[in-house]
């Protein structure tokens, strides 16, 4: 009892109770090696994974690529205006979906002569079937990859050449691509 009433403010504890204060070593140490952590797993993603994808995705199309280089310096031989046929808000239900995601898409298809767009104006039925086609075909995985976005452009400017043989169009531009 003479315990007891010596300190009257402090409880008296049991042997199975302890008291909880915050460590601040806890906070010292821990938060740092926290940060070093994420640093650490942000470098291994951005340098390795990504680098790991971007490049098997290149590696399947290099045919491609060499062809694309090819007709580039072809057509950089010879100054040529652009003319660019805007297709405004194409609305796309990506595969694997089940309609419940949408792209929705404005693009322009780059061609060389007015008479050139004014023949795939005539056309828009066809090069809009292909083009939604072409998107409808593709996964939102695929969708996503920025990367994969240049091999989109490259099949559908190849689907528009079988259907439309008479016009070259030499770039496919987004101005817009939004999936939600």
């Amino acid at each position: 009892m003479k315990e007891e009433s010596k300190n009257p403010e402090q409880p008296v504890l049991s042997a199975g109770e302890k008291k909880s204060k915050f460590n601040p070593k806890v906070l010292i140490i821990g938060l740092p090696v926290f940060i070093v952590q994420l640093v650490l797993v942000y470098f291994i993603t951005a340098n390795f994974l990504v680098n790991k994808s971007a490049s098997s995705t290149h590696e399947a199309e290099p045919k491609e690529h060499d062809e694309q280089v090819e007709e580039k310096k072809e057509s950089s031989e010879k100054p040529a205006v652009e003319v660019i046929l805007n297709i405004d808000d194409m609305i796309v239900n990506p595969a694997g979906t089940n309609g419940k995601m949408l792209l929705l898409a404005s693009l322009g298809l780059a061609v060389d002569k007015e008479d050139s767009k004014k023949e795939l104006e005539q056309k828009q039925v066809i090069v809009k079937d292909v083009i939604l086609s072409v998107l409808s075909a593709r996964t939102i995985d695929q969708l996503n990859q920025s990367t994969y976005r240049d091999s989109l452009k490259t099949d559908i400017i190849n689907r528009l050449a079988a259907h439309v043989p008479n016009i070259k169009i030499s770039n496919v531009y987004f101005s817009k691509f939004i999936i939600q």
